[in-house]
């Protein structure tokens, strides 16, 4: 079982993206600043550790639309803790830690280009077609022992070409060479079959909420 739990929604929910987090002792806030996607709440607790009164007291005072929820716990059981005009994704992510291990660099699959940059201590890699296009990418920021895997995702046009793997043994080999031991990742339901091919396991849904406002009572449209 993954023991470095401690900080786990702020390195999910703002390292890897780059964006401004605000330290608080239920998880984080994170301002991200979009029209649909004002600010995040992220919850450092997993499972069994995600307390009832921890989700209504964050989740209590909120009242503009655009607002998200990150909780790392079953949707079915989150929902019931939410109040009125919470829209949950019927699409649950899944947390998935695994041990790193340096292992040698991979191929770059033929025809395809590839670019790496660290900036700000995330480091990015991106694999363009042979035409130039967007193939695939994905994102790592080590924050010590643990690394956080962010974004990865590959075009329509290209998957099952094996892109995916190559951006995360890629990821990996920077993570470990900056002292990295483990790396967590929040995956989808699509990219849960690449993740586990690769020896990262599920030990927690990830339950993702939007505040959308609620309907002004007596109010009509002409």
């Amino acid at each position: 079982m993954w023991t470095d739990r401690a900080g786990l929604g702020r390195r999910l929910g703002g390292l890897a993206r780059g964006v401004a987090a605000a330290g608080r002792a239920l998880g984080c806030t994170i301002d991200v600043g979009t029209a649909g996607h004002v600010t995040r709440h992220v919850l450092d607790a997993v499972n069994d550790g995600v307390e009832e009164r921890t989700v209504r007291k964050v989740t209590g005072p909120v009242s503009g639309a655009g607002v998200w929820l990150k909780v790392f716990d079953d949707p079915a059981t989150v929902g019931g803790r939410l109040g009125e005009g919470w829209w949950i994704n019927p699409e649950p992510g899944h947390l998935m830690p695994v041990p790193l291990t340096a292992t040698e660099p991979p191929a770059v699959p033929d025809g395809y280009r590839v670019r790496a940059w660290t900036r700000g201590g995330v480091t990015r890699v991106l694999l363009a077609a042979p035409d130039g296009s967007w193939a695939t990418r994905g994102q790592v920021a080590p924050t010590g022992r643990t690394a956080v895997v962010d974004q990865v995702e590959t075009s329509p046009a290209h998957r099952r070409r094996g892109l995916g793997s190559f951006v995360m043994r890629t990821l990996t080999r920077e993570a470990v060479a900056q002292g990295a031991e483990r790396g967590v990742l929040a995956g989808t339901p699509d990219g849960r079959a690449l993740y586990e091919a690769l020896g990262r396991r599920v030990e927690a849904p990830l339950t993702s909420a939007k505040f959308v406002g609620t309907a002004v009572e007596g109010s009509w449209a002409g």
